[in-house]
């Protein structure tokens, strides 16, 4: 059985002063209510193998020490601690070093970032006219990757641009004329910027989208369309998706030429996450109420909760910040140094919990998070899948728990 009551405990944790929510609020719901008999069916899908579009490659263990990389990227890589490549960084970087244009299919967490980030920074350093243009589906995502891409460059003479929403057009304008080698954005401000005449993708070599499938359920595929429109025929494509649908396939295959599909994918979810429902029986007590008892468990280390709408992840935030939890938020009204901060207190401990619209569920690697809480079932299958995906990364074990009213 998937399904159990949980028992609360009486354990409390003791907090220092608690950080409270922000007072921004707003946002609406979408899609239609999910049922308990629906997420039943999102854990039974879950845990069985899926179909591929590849079949999936063995991969034998490649330690990062034998790649044949620049003594400056390669002493780069060690220092942070890299020693054994990831199945789809050990399939997909020798690829991308052969110029090919590939796409690449891996569960959420699975390093398919610095799969494409090292060979970038290696053509670069290789010529330093080198330019990359690389698109992702939220700010948080495309920050993410940015920050990335100076931890593998280090301190070489590689500049980069973030272009995204709610930061300043300005000072996005003003790096952009300093002709940085890498641009990373969403796609919004990115096309914005091209519209405007500052960013002229002429002279890029590469293009990378990541987490394609996430950018076509937002709606971007036509801003897409539009921005490669712009990239010069002769250029290497690379696709990192987890999923992916007749529709990725359809917009992949318009734009590259002779791709190698690398498929790492064997599960929709990884083994090491526990998948729980948490049935909630209303004259017993509120939703609130048991996702308080649960949070003072010693176990709940760090968690993230996810709810529907930008006004309920406001309330819950400070429905929990007044029991005295230490707290923080992020939904799509925060301004980006909004959420930015936030991010930043969840992963340095500042805040034990953070509660999270959709926003959140893709791309974002927070290291240590013990428990995903679905407050509000998710409205997808797909949404349950990348809810689940933040706890049990880096091969630790995890817990995803859904809250399902009787």
């Amino acid at each position: 059985m998937y399904t159990r009551h949980f028992q609360t405990s009486s354990r409390f944790s003791r907090f220092s002063r608690p950080v409270g929510p922000s007072r921004f609020s707003g946002g609406r719901g979408r899609g239609r209510n999910m049922t308990g008999g629906n997420i039943h069916e999102f854990i039974r899908r879950a845990n069985v193998k899926s179909t591929q579009v590849a079949p999936v490659q063995p991969v034998k263990e490649v330690l990062f020490s034998s790649l044949n990389l620049p003594e400056s990227l390669k002493s780069t890589i060690i220092h942070h601690g890299y020693i054994n490549l990831t199945p789809i960084q050990a399939l997909g970087i020798p690829a991308i070093r052969e110029g090919k244009d590939v796409i690449g299919i891996a569960n959420t967490g699975t390093g398919k970032t610095a799969a494409f980030l090292i060979p970038l920074v290696e053509n670069i350093l290789k010529d330093f006219s080198y330019k990359a243009l690389i698109i992702s589906p939220t700010r948080e995502l495309a920050l993410q990757t940015r920050d990335e891409l100076r931890k593998f460059s280090g301190n070489m003479p590689i500049f980069s641009t973030l272009c995204i929403g709610q930061s300043s057009m300005q000072i996005q304008i003003s790096q952009l004329r300093h002709n940085p080698h890498v641009v990373v954005g969403t796609p919004g401000r990115i096309k914005d910027l091209i519209n405007r005449g500052i960013l002229k993708l002429g002279l890029f070599k590469m293009i990378i989208l990541d987490e394609t499938d996430q950018m076509l359920d937002m709606g971007f595929i036509h801003d897409i369309k539009e921005i490669i429109s712009y990239l010069p025929a002769e250029r290497q494509s690379l696709f990192f998706s987890a999923t992916v649908s007749p529709a990725i396939s359809a917009l992949i295959n318009s734009f590259v030429k002779n791709p190698v599909t690398i498929s790492v994918k064997t599960q929709e979810t990884l083994t090491n996450i526990k998948q729980d429902l948490v049935r909630l029986d209303k004259k017993i007590g509120s939703k609130m109420e048991k996702l308080s008892s649960l949070l003072r468990q010693e176990e709940f280390k760090k968690v993230l909760v996810f709810g529907r709408t930008k006004h309920g992840v406001e309330r819950i935030s400070r429905d929990l910040f007044q029991k005295g939890f230490k707290v923080t938020s992020i939904h799509g009204d925060k301004a980006q140094f909004q959420r930015q901060q936030a991010i930043r207190m969840f992963k340095e401990d500042v805040v034990s919990i953070m509660v999270a619209t959709d926003v959140a569920a893709r791309g974002l690697d927070i290291a240590n998070v013990t428990h995903v809480i679905n407050y509000d079932i998710p409205q997808t299958y797909e949404d349950y899948i990348h809810r689940i995906g933040r706890t049990g990364r880096a091969n630790l074990s995890g817990t995803a728990l859904t809250f399902v009213e009787e």
